[in-house]
């Protein structure tokens, strides 16, 4: 298989020049792992990928982690340090002769490392490496859709054995355990976050799963993913009742799946972030839950659970073909019960693909 590493190199040199910066300067990240392949641990000593516009790239790590850099086999020349020696100097002198002196940071560069770099390069100019790397991250290739598909797979199986986790009694925090052991044995690496909000507190978009304890007739919330050995995550919500639905319910789903569903036929080539926001909220409205829909329709997904685009009002952005996103209307009503339906969707030719295929109908366990 050909390494994609290069040519993301290269374009991001197109993409540097185009924007007037004579170099990214980019810690351990997505960031990172998308340009040259390396998943580096984020530690005290630095670690930065020099990456300049006449592509004399060069990737600066502890001289402990050199050995580790190497076997994963960055594109990109190695430079290391030792223990007594300044990491700081060692990539301003990557520096010179880059120009005039626009550095774009990676937005996960931590501040220690930045502040130590703006010392040592007092006439350098700052930007955001965003400006570069966003317009690149965000049109996804063939091989990393292929990645978001197996990721949505994987997750869709997980989303099947949790029924039979789903019993009176159990508490929250147990039967997010256990997903997460079934995340791992589905493929991923690990689980970033699992979400059972049960009654009320379904309600919660972001709970934590703790000690409540599962009771017949609760609505339940599962938001669950995590990242596949390749580093693309998946991220995907469905909606389970324990026993019997409580009152209301069935209706706030129909129309949460109306919403759902309208949002995504919404999504095609041209069509603006704003727009597929503005799908769902429009069913919600007519329905009478609008009030009740207190987030954004989706985010975009690669090697960052979180990243561009977001589908959010306001947001103008033209969708273009290879864009991936979550598509998540949720109506969460305080003390009874929330609910929340997403699929991670691309944006094709012809206009979307869900990559989750499972059923989003809530089902009773």
């Amino acid at each position: 298989m050909t390494s994609p590493y290069p040519s993301r190199l290269q374009r991001a040199q197109a993409a540097m020049a185009g924007a007037g910066v004579d170099a990214l300067l980019v810690g351990p990240g997505a960031d990172l792992r998308y340009l040259i392949g390396y998943a580096a641990p984020p530690l005290e000593r630095m670690t930065l990928l020099v990456a300049r516009a006449d592509g004399a790239h060069t990737l600066v790590v502890p001289a402990l982690e050199r050995a580790s850099a190497e076997e994963q086999g960055v594109p990109v020349a190695v430079a290391s340090f030792g223990e007594t020696e300044d990491p700081y100097r060692l990539a301003a002198g990557l520096l010179t002769g880059s120009g005039s002196g626009v550095l774009g940071v990676g937005d996960q560069l931590w501040s220690l490392f930045l502040l130590g770099l703006q010392e040592v390069l007092p006439g350098a100019r700052w930007t955001r490496a965003t400006a570069v790397l966003r317009e690149l991250r965000m049109r996804k290739a063939a091989d990393e859709l292929d990645a978001l598909r197996r990721a949505a797979r994987a997750i869709d199986r997980v989303h099947r054995r949790v029924p039979a986790m789903l019993r009176p009694g159990r508490a929250e925090a147990d039967v997010a355990r256990e997903i997460a052991e079934a995340m791992v044995e589905e493929g991923h690496t690990g689980a970033d976050f699992t979400i059972v909000g049960s009654g009320p507190n379904g309600a919660s978009p972001h709970h934590e799963s703790g000690a409540r304890r599962l009771e017949h007739g609760d609505a339940v919330v599962v938001d669950i993913g995590g990242p596949m050995p390749d580093g693309y995550f998946s991220d995907c919500t469905r909606n389970y009742v324990v026993g019997a639905a409580p009152d209301g319910y069935e209706q706030a789903h129909n129309a949460l799946a109306a919403a759902q569903r309208a949002a995504c036929d919404a999504v095609r080539p041209g069509a603006t972030a704003e727009s597929v926001d503005e799908a769902a909220r429009a069913v919600l409205r007519d329905a009478g839950y609008a009030e009740w829909f207190i987030h954004r329709t989706g985010h975009g997904i690669g090697l960052d659970v979180h990243e561009d685009p977001y589908i959010v009002q306001g947001n103008t952005l033209a969708l273009e073909e290879g864009m991936t996103f979550s598509i998540e209307p949720g109506i969460y009503l305080p003390g009874r019960f929330g609910m929340r339906i997403e699929d991670i969707v691309a944006v094709t030719a012809e206009g979307v693909e869900r990559l989750n295929t499972l059923e989003r109908e809530a089902v009773v366990a």
